[in-house]
């Protein structure tokens, strides 16, 4: 059984990977910062390298990069050796957020396997309720799905609202799913439980289905 303890620490140890490493590769090559949720974790999209087309890949305890070359894998001990493999000097791009992490090259990285699985398993389910429900509602014209390395969180934007789902943060240490209006309504005790909207702790929505029919409920509350 993962514990909150591991779960935390295994959270914090991958945003420092994402923010410090994949964000800050991507960005360097596009001024882009979004990442994907991806088989075992999370991913770059494709990017301009030096040698051709890349991809960095969290993938449970390792980092993977490919590119026409072939892919080259190696566990993630550090972010000093995540930033080598990626051939790049870590650092979040700090004129585009405030990291959420500190920038430690050297210290150890604490990512337990277990718990790595589940956060990608939870980032996975969530992908594939927003992209059913980004299809669903195609007409609203939804944003494309991102992994926010600043926030950890995976979401999309719907007609001013955010839906998503977080690994976890400093208030709620635990994934959850939630929905953020832009203009969010005053709180209600009941689906409207949290400041910024409403916010539904993992295990509450175990299935792509509950956590799709959990957007479709926000959303006609909303409407």
């Amino acid at each position: 059984m993962t514990t909150e303890t591991e779960l935390v620490a295994t959270r914090l140890s991958l945003q420092a990977v994402a923010e410090h490493v994949l964000c800050a590769a991507r960005h360097r090559a596009t001024g882009r910062i979004g990442l994907r949720a991806a088989p075992g974790g999370f991913a770059t999209p494709p990017f301009p390298g030096g040698h051709g087309l890349q991809t960095l890949a969290v993938d449970g305890t390792d980092l993977v990069r490919s590119d026409d070359r072939g892919s080259e894998r190696t566990p993630l001990t550090t972010v000093a050796d995540a930033a080598r493999l990626a051939e790049i000097d870590a650092g979040a791009p700090a004129e585009v957020f405030t990291p959420t992490t500190p920038l430690d090259p050297s210290a150890r990285l604490a990512i337990d396997p277990a718990a790595a699985a589940h956060l990608a398993r939870w980032w996975g389910l969530v992908d594939d309720a927003l992209a059913a429900f980004r299809a669903e509602h195609a007409a609203d014209e939804p944003t494309e799905t991102q992994l926010w390395p600043e926030h950890f969180d995976i979401a999309a934007t719907v007609r001013e609202v955010n839906y998503g789902g977080s690994p976890g943060d400093a208030a709620h240490p635990l994934p959850y799913l939630y929905i953020g209006p832009w203009s969010p309504p005053a709180p209600d005790g009941r689906f409207w439980n949290a400041p910024f909207g409403a916010l539904v702790p993992a295990h509450e929505v175990p299935t792509v289905e509950a956590a799709l029919a959990l957007f479709e409920q926000g959303r006609a509350l909303l409407t």
